[in-house]
């Protein structure tokens, strides 16, 4: 380079020839060319042919996000702004537009590099154990975003011929506007930060969030939303900064516990309450789970009934009933399902009565959190419960149907 200029001098070509200038500028644009036809041609041709055969995969995620071929055009950026100091005259106005130009190019294509590069991180990391962890997406466009504002500030200082520092004082006046612009991105940001920090949430996770609607799994973490995939495989987005504001559910608790709760109660008609007598406890004593309980049951009884002898008074004596029966088959009946966990809480409880009779509380855990299965589980359960209530003595409890008042009116018009 130095030997053209000198021999351009030599022949009276100055810098400032106008010949010198046509020469300098045939000569960045046949360099330009050789540049990219070089890198874009053979070099990067050549690497995505490797890249395609072979079989790793950071190699075809650098080739899908166009790293290199962002990176070529940054480095001919270079080139050509070191062309425009090197051959033109500094101070002239071809000097000064090549050069501004060439440093934009730099800049944007700089800037774009980086986005890529985050975006190989980012599928790369996907096969990552702590990546499902941390809210990494929301973290790279929040990097991108304030990456974009600091080149947007120093491409504007270049084409304004201004230092950036300029410009980053005047925007102390408009924090008030920029905050407002980018409330919700800030906001996203300080959202997944806190998830992050404090393990609420990953992708994956089983989310329930009546307010939004939202009842399914996470599929996204974004910067300003994120997306729930509903059981019914609709998409609810949600905005980032309310799962840190508002209250929601998430049932991955469960799902690392390998056991999913079941809680429902069963009516059972108060009318239908009596103590058991001597045939009924004939009868049910054969029953395998209930032999050891009315075995005890009955020497406790009839010791205290002894001991407190004399008064041979309904009131004054204790006697089994078929509801506290019930429930004790029915607690050792859950002990012995294979489909139950007995390292879990399980217990067979009555809640307080109402109109609809005397709800019995069924509180166990399955030994497996797939939907499907557990339905069936809880299902089997109950099935068994129904049909068996009627041995005790007991009806459940249900209001009347237009059936029942249909069959009652028959019978009275009989009557």
């Amino acid at each position: 380079m130095q030997e053209l200029l000198t021999t351009l001098n030599a022949y009276g070509f100055g810098l400032h020839h106008p010949g010198s200038l046509a020469m300098a500028a045939l000569v960045i644009l046949l360099t330009a060319l050789v540049v990219h036809l070089v890198l874009h041609r053979v070099v990067l041709r050549t690497f995505e042919k490797r890249s395609t055969a072979s079989s790793r995969l950071w190699l075809q995620i650098i080739t899908q996000n166009k790293l290199f071929h962002r990176l070529a055009f940054t480095l001919q950026g270079i080139i050509l702004n070191v062309q425009a100091v090197l051959l033109l005259p500094k101070g002239g106005d071809a000097a000064m537009i090549i050069s501004t130009c060439a440093q934009l190019w730099v800049m944007l294509y700089a800037l774009l590099s980086f986005f890529s590069l985050l975006d190989v991180v980012f599928e790369l990391s996907g096969n990552a154990a702590f990546a499902s962890q941390l809210p990494l997406k929301g973290i790279f466009q929040g990097v991108k975003l304030i990456s974009a504002l600091v080149i947007g500030i120093l491409m504007i200082s270049a084409l304004i011929g201004k230092s950036p520092a300029i410009l980053i004082s005047g925007l102390g006046a408009m924090a008030a506007v920029l905050m407002l612009i980018f409330k919700d991105p800030i906001l996203g940001l300080v959202a997944g930060i806190q998830l992050s920090a404090n393990t609420m949430l990953k992708l994956g996770d089983w989310l329930e969030m009546p307010k939004y609607g939202a009842d399914g799994a996470v599929i996204d973490i974004g910067l300003t939303t994120v997306k729930v995939r509903n059981w019914d495989n609709t998409i609810t987005t949600i905005p980032t900064y309310a799962l840190v504001s508002d209250a929601f559910k998430n049932w991955s608790g469960m799902q690392a516990s390998g056991g999913r709760r079941i809680k429902r109660s069963i009516n059972i008609d108060i009318t239908s309450i009596h103590f058991l007598s001597e045939e009924e406890q004939a009868r049910l004593i054969r029953a395998r789970l209930l032999k050891p309980y009315m075995d005890s049951r009955s020497a406790e009884i009839s010791e205290w009934n002894q001991e407190n002898s004399g008064d041979e008074s309904v009131l004054n004596r204790r006697s089994m009933t078929n509801i506290g029966t019930f429930r004790a088959w029915l607690n050792e009946y859950l002990r012995n399902h294979p489909r139950l966990r007995r390292d879990m809480m399980l217990m067979v409880r009555q809640l307080a009565p109402g109109p609809d009779g005397l709800p019995l509380e069924i509180y166990a855990f399955t030994n497996t959190v797939v939907w499907m299965e557990y339905e069936g589980i809880q299902a089997d359960i109950f099935d068994h419960i129904f049909a068996v209530v009627e041995e005790f003595g007991l009806r459940i409890h249900q209001t009347p149907t237009g059936n029942d008042m249909r069959i009652l009116a028959g019978h009275v018009q009989r009557g």
